[in-house]
């Protein structure tokens, strides 16, 4: 079974990002030979033409069975499971200076997709790591939603991951330590291995 964990750089408003040393982390835990589980991990620079560059060539060489990927939500106090990729992008600039909307992701497509994961099962994960978390379903107009909604249309092809889920992650505080946000990874990591087995059962 194979999982691609992705976050992101810094971007204006964030220069610290703690996504990115999250799913390096997360990819360097060992894990019983048994749980036939090999992570690779990505860590997006926070531009458009970089996640429009680098998801396809990820999908295309690794073939993950799941997508995980890790944002920064910097107002939320917990950890959001986005439910729904909207199709819309902010005037905002990405961390290259480049503004892409106001517009829509696709000019053609749905206002919504929803997410290709099973957030409930996400959620409880999340819970039970002790760790203030709810169901989102907006996860904003810039490029965590972005890659989201790129990410769900590939799961929906049948060459697709089977899975793709997005965590929205807090800033780091006294209660959100680097320690307990690999905790939550693992955790999540666990609930979506589970859910492949499933499928394949």
């Amino acid at each position: 079974m194979r999982i691609l964990v992705t976050g992101f750089g810094p971007f204006p408003g964030a220069p610290a990002n703690p996504t990115g040393p999250l799913v390096r982390a997360l990819a360097r835990k060992r894990r019983p030979a048994k749980d036939g589980v090999t992570i690779k991990a990505h860590v997006f620079q926070t531009r458009y033409r970089t996640v429009d560059r680098a998801l396809p060539r990820l999908l295309k060489t690794y073939k993950p069975d799941a997508l995980i990927m890790f944002g920064l939500a910097t107002r939320s106090r917990a950890i959001r499971v986005e439910t729904l990729a909207r199709n819309r992008i902010s005037h905002h600039p990405d961390a290259g200076g480049f503004t892409r909307g106001p517009s829509r992701i696709d000019e053609a497509g749905p206002r919504t997709r929803a997410a290709r994961a099973p957030n409930a099962a996400l959620l409880r994960a999340l819970v039970r790591s002790g760790l203030p978390a709810r169901l989102s379903r907006d996860a904003g107009d810039y490029l965590c939603n972005y890659t989201l909604w790129h990410a769900t249309c590939a799961a929906e092809d049948d060459d697709g991951p089977k899975l793709a889920a997005f965590i929205h992650v807090p800033p780091l505080s006294a209660r959100i330590t680097p320690e307990r946000l690999v905790a939550a990874g693992e955790a999540i990591i666990e609930a979506a291995s589970a859910a492949l087995r499933r499928r394949r059962r």
